[in-house]
Formats: structure tokens, C-alpha cells, sequence
């Protein structure tokens, strides 16, 4: 995948986008330390370039409802591109699994399921279970705590001298 060129300026206007949400054209120079017109070209830049994929509130769902977050590592049973396909469209459309991420290694997919209890979540497992989905062998990792969920600090990452 072609890369995007940004720059200093570009990282400061995408990590307080990152970290204020959707801002004014005022707000966002004023936070960047640019004058509003430049900043807002850079951002119109950046959005149309598909950088910016939206802007969510960070809820606290601890305070509204109960919820149980398990970790699912999944290996599935074939590795053809159509076992592959077959399984992420499923898991697009399942809302509870909030995360997948496809994995090297022992395991081919890593899930995160949140649900409001055990019992929801093993309905869950379940019923994509019952999909025939081709999945060999699945490990479930009950979440007792969560002690970091964050944005990435786009600085340290395009500081990295190894590209």
C-alpha cells in the first residue's frame, strides 16, 4: 500500500484530531500552532487522502452497563483466501466482537468480544460456532481489567529511523 507523505505539522493536526475529536477550523490552528487557513488546507488534505476515517467518543461504558470483555485467539481449519474471507465477513457483522486483527503465527485471527455477560458471550461463540466458519480451535481469555486502551501516538511512530 502506497504510503502518504505528511510532515511535522500534518502529525500535529492528525494527533489533536486524535486526541480532541472534530474541531473547529479555529480551534484545530489555534491547538497546532497554525494560521487557520493553512491548517485548514492541511486537513481538507489529509481527510481527502483518507487519513481520517471519523471521530468517536471514547465512552465509559463501566459507568452506563455491565459488560464482559474476552480476548479470542482463533486458528482456523483451511488457509485458502475464500476460508479467509468467509470468516472476516462473518465477524464484520457481528456486533459484540469489536476488534479482530488477522495474526502470523500459531493463531490466524485475534478477537475482542464485549458483551454483557459470560452467557451473552457464549451465545456469541455459539452461534459462530454453528456458522461452520471452518475454525479448528479457538482459547478464550476472560478480561478482568483493563489497564490501557489509547490512540498511537503518531510522533513516535513516523520518528522511527528504521523506514
Amino acid at each position: 500500500m502506497r504510503k502518504v507523505a505528511i510532515d511535522a505539522a500534518d502529525i500535529r493536526i492528525l494527533r489533536a484530531l486524535q486526541l480532541h475529536g472534530q474541531l473547529s477550523k479555529t480551534k484545530l490552528s489555534e491547538i497546532v500552532n497554525l494560521s487557520p487557513t493553512p491548517c485548514w488546507i492541511r486537513f481538507t488534505r489529509l481527510k481527502e487522502a483518507g487519513l481520517i476515517r471519523g471521530y468517536h467518543a471514547d465512552i465509559a461504558i463501566d459507568k452506563i452497563a455491565n459488560s464482559t470483555t474476552v480476548v479470542v485467539t482463533v486458528s482456523l481449519e483451511g488457509h485458502r483466501k475464500s476460508n479467509f474471507t468467509r470468516f472476516e465477513d462473518y465477524i464484520a457483522r457481528v456486533d459484540e466482537i469489536v476488534e479482530c486483527m488477522a495474526t502470523g503465527g500459531g493463531m490466524d485471527y485475534v478477537l475482542k468480544v464485549v458483551a454483557p455477560s459470560l452467557s451473552a458471550f457464549q451465545n456469541v461463540m455459539d452461534r459462530l460456532l454453528s456458522e461452520e466458519l471452518g475454525i479448528a480451535r479457538y482459547m478464550t481469555y476472560i478480561g478482568t481489567r483493563e489497564i490501557k486502551s489509547t490512540q498511537l501516538n503518531l510522533s513516535s511512530l513516523m520518528a522511527n529511523p528504521d523506514d
